[in-house]
């Protein structure tokens, strides 16, 4: 009887396992946003999101999840409690690293000018003195986030090639500003003498380029590009992806993805909103397409 039932249990088994997949009931469709702006900011500009999206994804409600850092966003990733997000290449990286079957990226932004690029700027105050990269030895660097790609891995990776050393040699001191928005007020402050953000490199400086954390501080009135002076810009780096959680329904993700790659069309200012300034619009992307930045973490950081 024990043998019988052990086949049986078996048998239970093996029929569930073949059994095709029961749809989600995807009530609460929950996006997490990157943390280093202002909270209220994130907030409204995600606004347009819990409007639209009940209605397109069949759902009873949109929860917005505004994280204190990068990790917070990508903890809830990890742990299956975030449905949507927009990340920085590194962040997914990490993502990647501790779990490549978690999140799916599926799109990222386009500039106006047609690449899937942008760019980390290291600025200074215009009146401290600095105005080249070289002014730097011996001073203090902040960077935006440990998990940032602009802020972070980047400069610690790319910038060794244009000062010829480490950058714990040629730096007296780094330390972090709690995000891009965070880093440049201190670097206003003078708690660095210079930070390393992000953005587009596409158009001028002086008017924070088309996009990117300088350009959103200047439209909302909190920075003044006079104040400012680059000292340095990396090479191009992919733009960050927006990801979805892997095992929602296909379904769903088809709607969100078809509803995303819609929006510049559909609804001009919730895109601009949502990006942080201008861009063309979306194109599909995969895990290859961060590869490079997968491998620069695992090298540099290790996760």
């Amino acid at each position: 009887m024990l043998k019988k039932a052990l086949l049986g249990a078996a048998a239970l088994v093996a029929v569930l396992a073949a059994a095709p997949a029961v749809a989600e009931d995807l009530k609460d469709f929950r996006v997490g946003i990157l943390g280093g702006e202002n909270e209220a900011d994130r907030l409204r500009n995600f606004q347009c999101m819990v409007d639209k999206l009940p209605a397109v994804l069949g759902v009873e409600k949109v929860s917005l999840f505004p994280a204190a850092d990068y990790d917070g966003v990508i903890q809830g990733l990890l742990g299956g409690t975030l449905d949507y997000a927009e990340l920085g290449a590194s962040a997914y990286a990490k993502v990647y690293l501790k779990d490549e079957k978690a999140v799916q990226p599926i799109l990222t932004t386009v500039q106006t000018d047609g690449s899937t690029g942008y760019v980390s700027i290291m600025v200074a105050r215009k009146d401290s003195g600095i105005a080249k990269l070289a002014d730097m030895k011996g001073k203090k660097l902040g960077f935006a986030d440990p998990d940032s790609t602009s802020g972070y891995l980047i400069p610690v990776t790319a910038l060794p090639k244009d000062i010829g050393m480490p950058v714990k040699d040629f730096f007296s001191e780094t330390g972090f500003g709690g995000g891009h928005e965070q880093l440049v007020l201190e670097v206003l402050k003078g708690t660095f003498a210079a930070g390393t953000t992000w953005g587009s490199g596409v158009g001028e400086f002086k008017d924070g380029y088309s996009s990117g954390n300088l350009r959103k501080m200047v439209d909302k009135g909190i920075l003044k590009m006079d104040d400012l002076v680059e000292l340095w810009k990396s090479p191009l780096i992919p733009n960050g992806p927006i990801v979805v959680r892997t095992s929602m329904d296909d379904g769903v993700k088809a709607k969100f993805k078809d509803f995303m790659m819609k929006l510049p069309e559909t609804d001009a200012a919730c895109f601009k909103a949502i990006q942080g300034g201008d861009f063309k619009g979306f194109t599909e992307v995969t895990p290859e397409f961060y590869a490079p930045i997968i491998e620069a973490r695992r090298a540099k950081i290790g996760s």
